[in-house]
């Protein structure tokens, strides 16, 4: 993985872990409704198909499974990159004036030292 700066700090992968198990767990529910209901447009059935189900064919289980993997796939990935946004969005946070200046002071002390 390339190191752009635009990672999770070791404490930010700390704090996105509790939101993102949340998340995850939601993403998922998320996931099954969405499946439901674009296999109910697809097939025009209400109940999607279970893999050992003798009523469906090979073709509609593994047709299905398909489906419902790139859905949850998407869901997944959109749910991990927004909440990692809003994690490095709160962590990087703008210092309030006085935490600045201290920050620009510090950074000139350090830069003359060298």
């Amino acid at each position: 993985m390339r190191k752009d700066g635009n990672e999770l700090s070791p404490l930010g992968k700390v704090a996105y872990k509790p939101f993102g198990l949340i998340l995850g767990l939601l993403g998922g529910l998320l996931a099954g409704k969405v499946f439901g209901l674009v296999w109910k447009q697809l097939s025009g059935e209400d109940e999607t198909p279970q893999p050992l189900s003798d009523e469906y064919s090979t073709r509609e289980v593994l047709l299905a499974a398909a489906v419902q993997g790139a859905i949850f796939g998407l869901i997944k990935t959109a749910i991990d990159r927004y909440g990692m946004k809003g994690v490095r969005r709160f962590l990087d946070a703008p210092l309030p004036p006085t935490q600045r200046r201290i920050e620009q002071v510090r950074r000139t002390v350090q830069a003359e030292a060298s």
